[in-house]
């Protein structure tokens, strides 16, 4: 199995038969970064609302730790949280360490700060656009923020499938907390590199062949979701999308 042709047919036989094995990772790769969307995304979308319709003092500053986050090299995160979990460590009691629990922890905080940042800037540009309207009935900064979230959950799909898909292609911080442990804590991107480094490239391009698939996936959700978006925006008469506040938006957005 020197020559790439070899190994790409071997590959496609390993997918095609669903080899236990590479079955077995893939399951992992989608439960660890399943999991930390869903912690990352709870706690984002949240936090997002808030920093997009608050206004305090140090929210520039705020901003800008949060935007330098997204800049935050993967093992960088994964070292902070081996420093965390490790026996000396503030939450070394938990034991987590080399498990799937650091995993799904080191790709949530690495996930939050995107999620959070794509939220704040999608509600403060809908708060400048229509918000001063709930404001103008009696709606608070929390309910205003919900009600935004809401009124842009659309647009919101489009930034939690580009979390997935940021989270699942990780490998340096799953690397660092996991410890690549066969059978336990290896998931696709460690697998990849390993079994290069190894020389057993049809799995590694099997693994290759399926983390592609997944992305393209979610590129085509998000595609689809656009364009179903604009289908509803173009079905909606006129005057009821005079009304409302995603409608009102979406026609100044268009002009």
């Amino acid at each position: 199995m020197t020559t790439f042709s070899d190994s790409a047919a071997t590959a496609v036989s390993l997918i095609a038969s669903a080899d236990p094995l590479l079955a077995g990772i893939v399951a992992r790769s989608l439960a660890v970064s399943g999991l930390a969307c869903l912690i990352a995304c709870s706690a984002g979308l949240l936090l997002g609302a808030w920093l997009g319709v608050a206004r305090f003092a140090g929210r520039a500053a705020v901003l800008a730790v949060l935007n330098t986050a997204l800049a935050l090299p993967s093992v960088v995160v994964g070292l902070v949280v081996y420093l965390l979990l490790s026996r000396s460590g503030p939450l070394g009691f938990l034991g987590w360490l080399f498990s799937f629990h650091a995993m799904v922890l080191a790709q949530a905080l690495l996930v939050m700060p995107m999620v959070t940042a794509l939220v704040r800037q999608t509600i403060d540009d809908a708060s400048r656009s229509h918000g001063e309207q709930f404001e103008s009935l009696g709606a608070g900064r929390f309910m205003r923020g919900l009600i935004l979230l809401w009124d842009e959950r659309y647009a919101l799909l489009t930034v939690l499938i580009a979390a997935f898909g940021r989270a699942i292609s990780e490998v340096g911080a799953v690397m660092v907390v996991g410890g690549n442990i066969e059978g336990f804590t290896r998931v696709m991107t460690t697998a990849i590199a390993l079994e290069t480094s190894k020389g057993d490239l049809p799995l590694a391009l099997a693994l290759g062949l399926v983390l592609l698939g997944v992305v393209l996936v979610l590129n085509i959700l998000i595609a689809l979701l656009r364009r179903w978006r604009e289908q509803l925006d173009d079905a909606l008469p006129e005057p009821a999308a005079a009304l409302t506040p995603s409608g009102s938006s979406t026609r100044r957005a268009r002009s």
